[in-house]
């Protein structure tokens, strides 16, 4: 074939027309390897024999991949939800394949230049030349496995259409190299920009992992955290074995704590430096009190409180415009650029896994559509797995929907079109609620939007979500524990949860008292609640606290009579509820030495639980926190400690000074990685042998099809690269299928959670816009030229 071949616009880039298809990258990528191959050959060094090998093997991949990404290529279009919008996971693994083979000839091109240079660095290149061949070669190994999918699927189907168990999908995960995705080609088929951001994050999973897992104490695991981010950018290898390995291993709270770093401090400051303004960015608390709602054919339906798992809380919600709006919460008075209520509301839910973030976390794509929508934004803080599993979120959801549309005055509306937005978890919360709706009898809403969502929280293999073993940002082992998490929960007997039936967090005294003195504790907490916030709210509204959370709730006098007169067993609701601090096992944290990588001494702060003298505690965390934030943890923990490093400083330096230059513990493995490798003794196979119950409400895609026709005109979303990429596709063409109005985007080169990045990535910023475009076409708002609020119409 001839390189000078002309080829049609309307082909794939490299492709051909002929019997057998055949792309020009590819023989371009063997004919550089060829050469360079030669090149080397006379090497009698190592690296040069390394290199030479390298060029060889991946002649030998290339060779292997192009007749099956070939197959691969011809049978995508068919599972595609329309010719005008390609896309699934088949030809995802198509793109990934390709990308891969561009990455090679710009590689092998960087070498071909360079070869002959005094500064050629041949190490470099020959690691990265046989990460690309290994690359390579996990691929086929990848191609292989969906040719058996496709032999599992009916024609056109993405699911299998037999019972194939998780055990299945486990299988495939097991046999593919891993590590060569999160290595030196870590998000190569991503857009440039969205590399730079996931190599980042990358690092900074790894590090944390060591302080997280790190044996030593809060200041000595903080420190090295910058060593270590260090290693793992300077060592690529080293990063993706602790990636792989943490993606394995890692239990639900380290997915947890990790992505609860965009609460930080910083990052919530962030939105507030480069974003958009907002005249109103207010939290409110819900009271969990007996809501009424009324339904479209004027009947009236009690909306139960949500109970389940943790008993009666209060629900946090967020409220964002950028505009006033008269009767809005916390409007100015005096304002003389007052709106009229907006006959639109949207009805946010945040991604996260069901597991981690918040409203604050999603404030950087929200203050942008608040602009450019001009509509007010009530986003939801839902309880989260594993403490609050299904279906604690969607009863919250529910509570909170019905909510808005009794109190829509406070968030500058008349709720006359209500969207339901959701990324990830949260449109599969939306799309629960709006089935719940339809169940209820409950007022509809106008329109459902959805982005990267998973509609089948199952372990259903298929071919997108088998691109979560090379997904940066939702690697196979955190997907499969999250949803294990939400989905199918165990308690600490081991027993499942019983997922319909209300709970509280019992102490012993109450576990004793039977299920009438449980109810009357559950009923005074909430009188508890009650009095609390009424009395932690100045004159004007806002909180002692300062913060921006405002409360709604109103005390009556059979709260106040409640909390006062109820006792069960001797004790208040509140000492059953929520101990008190002897009742409280601290953990204290003292002054010690450790020996580092190179037998060196080093200060380190170690947990002892128990009876510690006064002086020698550097801080201490109760076990239970139970109401305690974590910022006003870290404030205590930071005040604490640095009234006590000062007169520590001396003696660290002399125990520095006095430490041996020569150990024979030098290499002994680093006591920071022993709790990962402690869990790393047992089987993550064995961990994901769980059931998940056939709900729809848990996996709306199971939702009949004659509830299905009833739901209101759905805008799906997703990305060429989102593990939920098929969910979102089967999801849109069943739709489809039943008269329903669906309309389905694919974005390319972008992650799933992209949205978080539109402040990082133009593609994502990009992509953001284009959410906006679609929620004003289900708000039926015609955009404006700039996209300000004060030129649209509602």
């Amino acid at each position: 074939m001839s390189a000078e071949t002309p080829l049609e616009s309307d082909q794939v880039p490299g492709y051909v027309d002929g019997s057998a298809p055949e792309y020009v990258l590819y023989e371009v990528l063997k004919d550089l390897c060829l050469n360079n191959a030669k090149h080397f050959e006379s090497h009698d060094n190592e690296t040069g024999l390394r290199l030479h090998g390298a060029f060889l093997a991946l002649i030998d991949h290339v060779e292997t991949v192009k007749p099956a990404v070939d197959y691969v290529r011809k049978e995508a279009p068919s599972y595609d939800f329309d010719e005008n919008t390609p896309g699934n996971g088949y030809a995802s693994f198509v793109s990934v394949v390709d990308a891969c083979i561009r990455h090679g000839v710009k590689l092998c091109k960087q070498v071909c230049i360079n070869r002959d240079s005094f500064f050629f660095r041949a190490s470099y290149y020959m690691r990265e030349v046989e990460a690309c061949s290994h690359l390579l070669a996990s691929l086929v190994t990848c191609l292989a496995h969906l040719r058996q999918l496709m032999e599992w699927s009916e024609p056109g189907e993405l699911f299998p259409s037999g019972d194939h168990s998780p055990q299945d999908l486990l299988a495939k995960a097991e046999s593919i190299n891993q590590y060569c995705f999160y290595g030196r080609c870590l998000g190569f088929q991503f857009c440039e920009s969205v590399q730079i951001v996931l190599k980042a994050i990358s690092i900074a999973m790894a590090s944390y992992s060591d302080v997280y897992y790190g044996e030593g104490g809060f200041v000595s695991r903080a420190t090295n955290t910058v060593w270590n981010g260090g290693k793992y950018f300077m060592d690529p290898e080293l990063r993706a074995r602790r990636i792989v390995n943490i993606s394995q291993y890692a239990d639900v709270q380290f997915c947890k704590s990790f992505w609860f770093l965009a609460e930080s401090e910083v990052m919530q400051r962030l939105p507030m430096i480069v974003c958009p303004a907002l005249v109103v960015n207010k939290v409110i608390s819900i009271p969990p009190e007996p809501l009424e709602h009324t339904k479209p054919d004027g009947s009236v339906i009690q909306i139960p409180i949500p109970t389940v798992h943790i008993g009666p809380q209060p629900l946090l919600v967020r409220l964002m415009s950028a505009v006033w709006r008269e009767g809005m919460v916390g409007e100015a008075a005096g304002k003389t650029d007052t709106r009229p209520p907006s006959p639109a509301l949207i009805f946010h839910c945040h991604g996260g896994g069901f597991v981690a973030q918040s409203s604050s976390s999603h404030e950087p794509y929200l203050r942008d559509w608040a602009r450019r929508l001009g509509v007010p934004i009530f986003s939801i803080d839902y309880s989260l797995a594993p403490e609050a599993p299904f279906p604690r979120a969607l009863d919250e959801l529910v509570y909170a929907y019905c909510w808005a549309l009794k109190n829509c005055h406070l968030l500058g509306s008349t709720a006359q079109r209500v969207v339901l937005v959701g990324d990830s978890a949260g449109a599969n919360l939306n799309m629960a609620l709006a089935l719940k709706c339809i169940e209820l009898g409950l007022q509809p809403p106008a329109g459902l939007f959805m982005a990267y969502a998973p509609v089948l929280v199952s372990f259903v293999p298929s071919p997108s979500r088998l691109l979560c073993l090379m997904d940066p940002l939702l690697p196979f082992g955190f997907m499969m524990r999250c949803l294990k998490a939400y989905a199918s929960p165990k308690d600490t007997q081991g027993k499942l949860v019983n997922s319909g039936a209300t709970s509280v967090d019992e102490t012993p005294e109450l576990a004793e008292m039977g299920s009438t003195a449980a109810n009357d504790a559950v009923e005074a907490e909430a009188a508890f609640e009650a009095v609390e916030a009424c009395f932690s709210t100045q004159p004007n509204g806002v909180p002692a606290t300062g913060s921006d959370t405002e409360s709604f709730e109103e005390v009556s006098e059979s709260d106040l009579a409640a909390l006062a007169a109820l006792s069960v067993g001797g004790m208040t609701a509140r000492q059953l509820l929520q101990p008190e601090a002897d009742q409280i096992t601290p953990m204290r944290y003292v002054l010690d030495m450790d020996i580092d990588s190179e037998g060196h001494q080093i200060p380190v702060l170690r947990a002892c639980p128990g009876e510690v003298a006064e002086e020698n505690v550097i801080f201490q965390v109760g076990q239970r926190v139970d109401g305690y934030g974590f910022q006003e943890r870290v404030t205590q923990m930071a005040d604490s400690l640095a009234s006590t490093v000062s007169s520590s400083f001396s003696s660290l330096l002399a125990s520095k000074a006095s430490s041996p230059t020569n150990s024979n513990e030098c290499d002994t493995p680093r006591s920071t990685w022993s709790q990962l490798d402690a869990l790393m003794q047992r089987s993550p196979t064995e961990e994901f042998q769980f059931s998940v119950p056939r709900d729809p409400f848990l996996s709306p895609y199971w939702a009949s099809d004659d509830v299905l026709k009833q739901l209101p005109p759905v805008s799906v979303l997703s990305s060429q690269f989102d593990p939920c990429l098929d969910d979102c596709v089967m999801l849109a063409k069943k739709l489809r299928g039943l008269g329903n109005n669906v309309t389905l985007d694919v974005l390319e080169g972008l992650p799933h959670g992209f949205l978080n990045f539109s402040l990082l990535s133009k593609e994502a910023h990009e992509g953001s816009k284009l959410c906006v475009k679609r929620i004003m076409n289900l708000l039926k708002m015609e955009p404006s030229p700039d996209g300000s609020p004060e030129k649209s119409p509602i």
